[in-house]
């Protein structure tokens, strides 16, 4: 098993039975579109609804044993500003890179890598993506005028699915700490010339040793590195349970992001996840008011994964020579991005707020 760099997959085109058009996936009615004749599919009619969302197993990924059924193969082309890789239907041979607006030329690269196994669809369509991303900018005092007024009437958003992992394992941890029991102690002090008594703080620590077990169910972890990381957990949280299985039908008129962050690191940053979990787990089970923990030694089991895709409404403006990016949580309408300033109106507030001061100092003076 190859894992590949990033990627951008290509629209997928489902040519509409009706005129030949291209249907698109619409959120609010969640059904296939034909935005040139305006005939509908539901997905209710498709073969996957009948599919179960199942695990695979991280051992055999590790292994390069999965079926060859679990892999796909994608042409590509790297960004020449943000690295992302972009790929390419057969017949398109240039485009824009979706994360920073950078034009890109396609090139013959080739990767291979997992299947998604399941999909969050889209529930915001664009329209109400760009409200949530302007009204979230006409918040931000010192965002510049100007950047405001392009990104209102600027071009289309992006709908990508970025890929996240998720993991599941059986764990089962022993422990030896210290639990702590605060107690108080009487003493005498002298302040100003006074004899005071007051009640100092002590902690009274004795050993602890225990086991706590957890299942873990859907740990989730970013699989991309084309958005800055704060971005995408500024979306968090995701409800899962609204998944699919995978059906490509649900990225048409969309794109899809392939993996960059291979299987083995993803496990990596999910047992860092696991670990403060359990960590909890066991301050908990030590008890008393304070805890300490010494060693901890976790046994992992029966881990399994998927490859999913969670909906994000991307923009990238180009604004005085900078490029901004901003994301939408594509269920909640969630926004983040840069936080853009305005010179001018900090100037004007720190002028501003130096008159105040100013006025405040000169009518104390006054009154004395």
């Amino acid at each position: 098993m190859t894992e590949n760099a990033e990627t951008t997959q290509a629209d997928h085109h489902f040519p509409c039975d009706n005129c030949g058009g291209d249907m698109r996936f619409d959120p609010a009615g969640r059904q296939l579109t034909c935005d040139h004749c305006g005939n509908l599919e539901p997905m209710d009619a498709g073969p996957w609804r009948a599919a179960a969302i199942r695990e695979m197993s991280y051992d055999q990924a590790l292994s390069q044993q999965l079926p060859s059924m679990e892999m796909e193969e994608t042409r590509v082309s790297k960004c020449p500003n943000c690295a992302a890789e972009v790929a390419f239907d057969p017949d398109i041979h240039a485009t824009e890179c979706p994360f920073c607006a950078t034009p890109v030329v396609t090139d013959t690269g080739k990767h291979r890598h997992i299947k998604p196994r399941a999909v969050l669809p889209f529930a915001l369509d664009e329209a109400s993506a760009r409200n949530a991303m302007t009204n979230w900018l006409g918040g931000l005092w010192f965002a510049p005028n100007g950047l405001k007024e392009y990104a209102r009437k600027g071009r289309r958003m992006q709908g990508i699915y970025v890929p996240y992992w998720t993991f599941d394992a059986d764990t089962k941890s022993a422990y030896s700490g210290e639990r702590g029991t605060v107690y108080f102690e009487t003493h005498t002090v002298m302040h100003n010339g006074k004899t005071q008594r007051v009640r100092v703080p002590k902690v009274r620590w004795r050993s602890k040793r225990g086991r706590v077990a957890r299942f873990f169910d859907d740990v989730v972890v970013l699989a991309s590195t084309s958005l800055p990381k704060t971005y995408t957990d500024g979306l968090e949280p995701w409800d899962l349970s609204g998944l699919e299985p995978y059906a490509p039908e649900y990225l048409a008129g969309f794109r899809a992001e392939g993996y960059a962050v291979p299987l083995k690191d993803g496990f990596v940053e999910a047992r860092q996840i696991m670990d403060r979990v359990i960590a909890r787990d066991i301050r908990f089970d030590i008890g008393g008011d304070r805890q300490r923990i010494h060693r901890v030694d976790t046994d992992v089991r029966d881990v399994t994964f998927k490859h999913i895709l969670l909906p994000v409404w991307l923009a990238a403006y180009k604004y005085r020579g900078r490029t901004f990016r901003f994301v939408v949580n594509g269920t909640t309408g969630k926004v983040q991005g840069e936080r853009p300033y305005s010179t001018v109106k900090i100037t004007v507030a720190v002028i501003v707020g130096l008159l105040i001061a100013a006025a405040v100092g000169y009518g104390m003076a006054l009154n004395q």
